[in-house]
């Protein structure tokens, strides 16, 4: 077992007296504070911050990183609070400490919720101090070593957390060996049979594979002689998890994994890297498509390699890895690897520009993110990149994960270009704000000043801050309406009362919002608008009149139904069971959450709420009526080829949109067709079934309505 001492004497290497006993300080404050403590295993629990600190001590991370794995569950596990570290130990300990603290004094009763919440907290202290995922992770890694003496399903869960959250994001920090041990770990603990028998075909493949990889070794050391270039060749092998994810991604047995096995070539400049992939490609004939330039165009996480693969001996392909000595640390120890060359505030400051900017889109994240589910959920999505690099009209390249869309690139760009696009051109042809982008690809967004995100985008766009910023000015969005709505409905019963809001005085505003827990009128007229509230019982509390008094609400101006327009926004839905349209005698129910849902008069399901009259509604059409509504249509057809296209044409015929065409069999003969249309009005919809009733093997067409 590793003793403080034995840590001392490594750090020595890097670290000046000074700090070394400030670490040393830590560790002895750590082991007081956990005094009496025992890990699940029996061991003091003090040995676990020390093989944390450890875990850092190898990526030569600085004193106060080291002296935070230290103290890193002081707050959470003793009665030591966060000021007693900031007055023994600084802020910034203090801070990175609190910053990977789990929120123990909050009750949950979902643990989801609970790991999304503390991932929230730890997300926005690793935006203001990066060395916070960095004690985190290395915590994350010493428990997911140790996790032998727990239960078989906390082991499960702690495992599968650790591949969704920190494994992604040891990968979006550049810390290729701690994922990788990270990786098979998880795969030991929940899958341990699964690992067991990949070891053992790994073990067994090993040896005849051996001499193959060796010999390209050979191969390729000896031409580097030959050329005068300085390298080191070495053989490596893919991972357990890294192996089965291919044969579950690929559907591929264990045998035809062909690349189990790579080299990899350091050299000693990015010049001698580009020498070396034209050496290496004379030697062995490389599989066309699979050359990477990662040097020019370093990945987000800041990893940088030539990668070829190549037709190796006997025709059995093998990956090859080019990079520098830098770009090794780099690759192995990702944003860590900057301490190795930096010191101090320098590498926090001047190392990590591509890891700042994903930081504050964290920060964006979190300001646009409804609760901490969302938040994660968002982060998830930027976790799991495989990347595609496009082109802006003046030449930068943009990074995005592959899937995206034109309207992922237009928030990648600036979200006010998100907010306001209309259109896109790729490689300066016109095309779909759906389309999938591609590598090399030059995208334009075109944009509109009056332009607003669309809902629909929601269906396509694959990057967290595309998603949170629509989903957030649609919620903004349906505030507003609810807001106007709510004050249309309110200001429509006081009328009835004989008074209206602007009569009302401040005093009796500010009584009401007292007794309904809100802080201003805005936020009583939304609830209104959403069906939370009864805009009824709140005129009612508005003027002051007992409810026992239902004479009152005859008395003043008589009742005017509530007019639609048919563009009110998200907030005044129309019903689906009964598909009213402008025309149809209508009626209102206001539904809880959702605001004004308007059904057809004669509609089954309204029936059954009538007998709640503070949720229905009277309603009207207004006179200039815009937009398009759904109307189902039901028809009897017959079975003969071509009779739903001569329908679909028929529509079509008369501007009208098809949403949906259903069919089933009624007989040897007839069918019957559901038909989901859109229409202006009455008069539209009478113009499209004259037209349908002309077709021949049409025998009958009616509105589809559950009366």
């Amino acid at each position: 077992m590793a003793t403080i001492d034995d840590l001392a004497w490594r750090l020595k290497s890097y670290l000046t007296s000074d700090q070394i006993n400030q670490v040393r300080r830590a560790y002895y404050y750590a082991e007081q504070a956990h005094d009496g403590q025992k890990r699940r295993s029996g061991e003091p629990y003090v040995t676990h911050p020390l093989a944390v600190a450890g875990i850092l001590a190898d990526m030569h991370m600085d004193h106060q990183s080291l002296m935070a794995a230290m103290l890193h569950d002081v707050i959470e596990d003793t009665s030591v609070p966060k000021s007693a570290i900031q007055k023994q130990f600084g802020e910034t300990v203090a801070e990175i400490v609190d910053g990977v603290s789990k929120l123990t004094h909050v009750e949950y009763e979902d643990k989801t919720l609970a790991q999304a919440d503390n991932f929230q907290k730890m997300a926005l202290a690793m935006a203001r101090d990066i060395r916070v995922i960095l004690v985190k992770l290395a915590d994350r890694l010493h428990n997911m070593r140790t996790l032998g003496v727990m239960r078989p399903a906390k082991r499960r869960r702690i495992a599968r957390e650790t591949l969704d959250i920190y494994t992604p994001l040891a990968q979006r920090l550049g810390m290729h060996q701690m994922r990788i041990e990270m990786e098979d770990l998880c795969f030991t603990a929940m899958y341990p049979m699964r690992a067991n028998l990949l070891m053992k075909a790994v073990r067994k493949a090993r040896g005849n594979r051996k001499e193959i990889v060796s010999g390209v070794v050979e191969s390729i050391n000896t031409r580097l002689e030959d050329e005068g270039l300085k390298g080191r060749v070495m053989g490596r092998e893919k991972h357990l998890f890294s192996i089965y994810s291919k044969m579950k991604e690929q559907s591929k047995s264990f045998s035809d994994i062909m690349d189990m096995f790579g080299v990899r070539i350091i050299v000693d400049s990015v010049d001698s890297c580009y020498r070396t992939i034209g050496l290496v490609h004379n030697l062995f004939k490389p599989i066309p498509g699979r050359f990477k330039d990662y040097i020019a165009i370093p990945k987000a996480n800041g990893y940088q390699s030539l990668h070829t693969t190549l037709f190796g001996l006997h025709g059995i392909p093998v990956e090859v890895q080019i990079r520098t000595q830098e770009m090794e640390d780099m690759a192995n120890n990702g944003i860590a690897a900057h301490w190795l060359y930096k010191s101090g505030d320098e590498a926090l400051v001047g190392s990590q520009s591509r890891t700042h900017s994903w930081l504050q889109n964290l920060l964006e994240l979190q300001q646009t993110a409804g609760n901490s589910l969302e938040f994660i959920e968002n982060v998830k999505v930027d976790l799991f990149p495989d990347e595609v690099y496009v082109f802006t009209p003046q030449g930068d390249i943009l990074e995005m994960p592959r899937g995206a869309t034109p309207v992922d690139f237009a928030y990648a760009v600036h979200t006010d270009i998100g907010n306001t696009c209309v259109a896109c051109r790729i490689d300066r042809k016109l095309a779909s704000l759906s389309q999938t982008l591609n590598s090399g690809e030059t995208v334009e967004v075109i944009t509109a000043p009056g332009a607003r995100p669309n809902a629909a985008w929601l269906n396509y766009v694959i990057t967290s801050k595309a998603r949170s910023n629509i989903r957030h000015y649609l919620k903004n969005q349906r505030q507003v309406e609810s807001i106007a709505l709510g004050r249309r409905l309110l200001n429509k019963v006081l009328v009835s009362l004989g008074s209206s809001l602007e009569n009302i005085s401040q005093t009796s505003v500010d009584s009401v919002l007292a007794h309904t827990g809100c802080t201003q009128l805005d936020e009583l007229l939304e609830e209104i608008g959403l069906g939370n509230r009864m805009a009824y019982v709140i005129a009612r509390r508005l003027l002051d009149i007992q409810l026992m008094e239902p004479d009152l609400l005859d008395s003043g101006s008589p009742e005017k139904p509530l007019t639609i327009k048919g563009t009110e926004g998200m907030i005044i839905s129309f019903a689906r069971c009964c598909h009213p349209i402008p025309g149809d005698p209508v009626v209102g129910h206001v539904s809880s959450g959702r605001g004004l849902v308007i059904h057809n008069e004669h509609c089954a399901n309204i029936s059954e709420i009538r007998h709640s009259p503070e949720k229905i509604l009277e309603v009207d059409w207004d006179k200039n009526v815009q937009g398009e509504f759904t109307v189902e249509l039901n028809l009897q057809i017959d079975q003969q080829k071509g009779m739903i296209a001569s329908i679909a044409t028929a529509i079509s015929a008369t501007e009208a949109s098809i949403e949906k065409i259903g069919v089933e069999e009624q007989g040897a003969r007839l069918s019957k067709a559901l038909v989901l249309i859109s229409v202006k009005d009455r008069v539209h919809l009478a113009q499209i079934i004259k037209r349908i009733r002309t077709l021949r093997g049409v025998h009958s067409i009616g509105r589809d309505k559950e009366l």
